[in-house]
């Protein structure tokens, strides 16, 4: 570093001006703009809590039409605001509501417009309670509010189902089972099938569209909808709302059975009976068959008993009669007429064989007869007649045809000879009077100024007799054609 006593003392003044400037501008302090402050503060909180989590209870959650979910999260001793966008609020399994208690991750930011810092939550979980669990129990809080699980719109089943409808896998054991019980305890049952997926992502969807096509199907009366038993996660189709509520618009008694006696679903608390097991569901369809057999056996033996009770007292009245004096005869006299009756009836029955016997042999002759004059080959001897016939009438007026065509050609080539038009063709014309009523031979037959017609071979020409020129006998003194008008 320089010493100041180095320097010249002209020098001293400017430096020591220098050397202030410098220091007043090392001392001042920098200035950000808000907007520049807001981004540093942005900066270091992003890069800094990238992935964070954090713990507390829902307050002011709203969802915008957007899809976006605004909320913020509290403790005794803060609040912090959150913001969960639409494509992660999509995977919630539960919906965000006031007062839940829970732990969500995501990043830090800074809303700049406000100069508020949030988090922007990737994934939000419930704390000490399952997202599927918390879920379900709101989803059964809809559901009751909407009176879907009130007991008082359960609807009893058919005594005597005619057709019953299955909603279930059709790879399953459920159905099999369904069918085996059906197949025993109600053969002549009507079973309609809608396969659906009972497990995975798209069961739920595929389980409503089935119970909807069912219930669309004429005359069906009961539906049972279900599965095997599983773990939860296999059963949880029967938990979604769009089986919930298709179950509930099923037009018919829907009954459900999922999975084992100690699992119950939403499926079961919304249908109109619960059955333990897909077996138990076909028993209970058709309970009401049994006791209507088993009634039916009770009446028949009731009916069997008096029957016999009766035959009983009729053969000991019979006995009775038997033994009386004046009916003692009576078995041997209605043997006779028993053997007179089997009598008659040998004798009617040759009878009827004579009989048909003679009709038969009428037939076979009536039969051959008919067979001679089968019509079928008369019209096929007709037809070949008429097409010989045809054919020789058509070769006959050919054959008259030329002969007069041959007759014909020298008559009209005479007649075309002596033809006034052919003459008429080689030059000469025809002249007529002015009405062309008459032929004009001779010229001494019109007079000069009258009017003539002179047919041609082609065309008419209308001409006034200008001169004439008559024929006279030789004369002494004269010569032939001197004319007579000038």
């Amino acid at each position: 570093m320089t010493d100041l006593f180095d320097l010249p003392f002209d020098d001293d003044g400017d430096h020591a001006e220098d050397m202030a400037v410098s220091d007043s501008v090392d001392d001042r302090p920098r200035i950000f703009t808000v907007t520049a402050l807001t981004a540093e503060v942005r900066l270091v909180l992003e890069t800094t809590w990238a992935d964070v989590w954090v713990e507390g209870e829902v307050s002011n959650c709203r969802v915008w039409n957007t899809g976006h979910v605004y909320f913020s999260l509290k403790d005794p001793g803060a609040q912090l605001r959150a913001v969960m966008f639409k494509s992660a609020a999509r995977s919630l399994k539960f919906k965000l509501e006031d007062g839940l208690h829970v732990l969500a991750r995501g990043r830090l930011n800074v809303y700049e417009p406000k100069g508020e810092y949030q988090i922007v939550c990737s994934a939000v979980e419930p704390r000490g309670f399952g997202a599927r669990q918390l879920a379900l129990e709101q989803l059964k809080k809809r559901l009751q509010a909407d009176g879907l699980l009130d007991p008082a719109r359960k609807r009893p089943l058919p005594a005597l189902p005619r057709k019953i409808g299955v909603v279930t896998s059709i790879d399953g054991a459920a159905l099999r089972d369904i069918l085996k019980v059906l197949g025993r305890r109600y053969p002549n049952a009507h079973v309609v099938i809608a396969p659906a997926r009972v497990q995975g992502e798209t069961a739920a969807a595929e389980i409503a569209r089935a119970l909807g096509d069912i219930g669309r199907i004429e005359g069906v009366d009961v539906v049972i909808v279900g599965r095997g038993g599983g773990s939860i996660e296999d059963l949880w189709a029967f938990n979604e709302e769009p089986v919930a509520r298709a179950i509930a618009r099923c037009p018919v008694p829907v009954i459900s059975a999922v999975g084992h006696e100690v699992d119950v679903t939403l499926a079961d608390l919304v249908a109109d009976l619960r059955s333990p097991t897909p077996s138990a569901a076909a028993e209970i369809v058709v309970s009401a068959k049994d006791e209507f057999v088993a009634r039916i056996d009770r009446l028949a033996d009731r009916v069997s008993a008096a029957v016999r009770g009766r035959l009983q007292d009729g053969r000991h009245r019979l006995q009775r009669l038997i033994g009386r004096p004046a009916v003692a005869g009576f078995p041997a006299r209605l043997a006779l007429r028993g053997r007179h009756v089997a009598e008659l009836q040998a004798g009617l029955q040759r009878a009827g064989h004579d009989s048909v016997g003679r009709r038969q042999r009428v037939f076979q002759t009536l039969r051959l007869r008919l067979e001679s004059l089968n019509l079928r080959r008369s019209i096929s001897r007709i037809q070949t007649r008429l097409t010989q016939a045809d054919a020789r009438l058509r070769a006959a007026v050919v054959r008259r045809g030329h002969a007069a065509d041959g007759q014909l050609r020298p008559l009209a080539a005479r007649l075309d000879t002596l033809s006034p038009l052919a003459v008429l063709g080689r030059g000469y014309a025809v002249c007529w009077d002015a009405e062309r009523h008459t032929i004009l031979r001779e010229a001494a037959a019109v007079a000069a100024g009258e009017a003539v017609r002179v047919t041609l071979h082609r065309g008419e020409l209308q001409c006034v007799v200008t001169s004439r020129t008559l024929p006279e006998l030789a004369a002494p003194g004269t010569t032939p054609g001197d004319r007579d008008d000038p």
